[in-house]
């Protein structure tokens, strides 16, 4: 049986300055190396033979956190990269309603249709990160493997893996910096979450999604594992 390990990237200054990241190349912060190093220790026993990463600097310094044990090549797919957010990149999500209403308005409320100018559409996250994935496990059935990816690239991920189509995007929920999941799949590669968005390897402080208020209208208990 295959079992992927689906790691969401340690915190970066995109999200303590609490801007706008999606393909903008963030630096890992202070608490994000702290994160990383319990993440390292999560994964010094989990047998796994293969790790991919998105290319973004805070997907690769998180997957060499999780090779940490294991020494491993890493390989970097870049269609595990996170949403391009066009206009969007490196503006204050506190301007964003503001600066862009009806778009705002999409990614709170109707997630599954939104588009910004010069960016990707959400549908197109959701089919990228199926077709990816669907890939990766093809060429890896039986083994135990880790995928290491962004917030919105992995939540469009685990939408499909529970069999949901895109409209019930929003009913996934956002999973904290370093969160793991875990999607184990049958001979036909039909996916199975066993869990999701587990954060549990992390300390209340070094918590991202409990000091943050950049998704405040999500409900931060319904999906982050504690």
């Amino acid at each position: 049986m295959l079992k992927i390990y689906f790691v969401r990237h340690a915190e970066a200054m995109g999200n303590v300055l609490e801007f706008f990241q999606g393909r903008t190349d963030t630096e890992v912060s202070d608490k994000g190396k702290a994160q990383l190093e319990l993440l390292a220790e999560r994964f010094r026993d989990i047998p796994i033979e293969k790790i991919y990463s998105s290319p973004l600097k805070r997907a690769s310094d998180t997957a060499d956190a999780v090779n940490r044990h294991h020494g491993l090549p890493i390989i970097y797919d870049s269609e595990l990269i996170e949403i391009n957010g066009g206009v969007w990149e490196g503006k204050p999500w506190a301007e964003l309603p503001v600066l862009y209403p009806v778009e705002y308005d999409l990614w709170k409320n109707k997630m599954e249709d939104f588009y910004i100018e010069d960016g990707e559409k959400m549908r197109s996250v959701f089919e990228r990160m199926k077709n990816a994935v669907g890939r990766i496990a093809a060429e890896n059935q039986g083994r135990t493997i880790a995928v290491v990816s962004h917030g919105c690239a992995l939540r469009n991920y685990l939408c499909y893996a529970a069999g949901d189509s895109i409209e019930h995007l929003k009913d996934v929920g956002w999973s904290d910096n370093t969160a793991v999941s875990l999607v184990e799949y049958d001979d036909d590669l039909v996916p199975k979450i066993i869990f999701k968005n587990d954060g549990s390897h992390l300390t209340d402080d070094l918590s991202t999604l409990a000091h943050s208020d950049w998704c405040k209208y999500e409900d931060k208990s319904k999906e982050v594992s504690r």
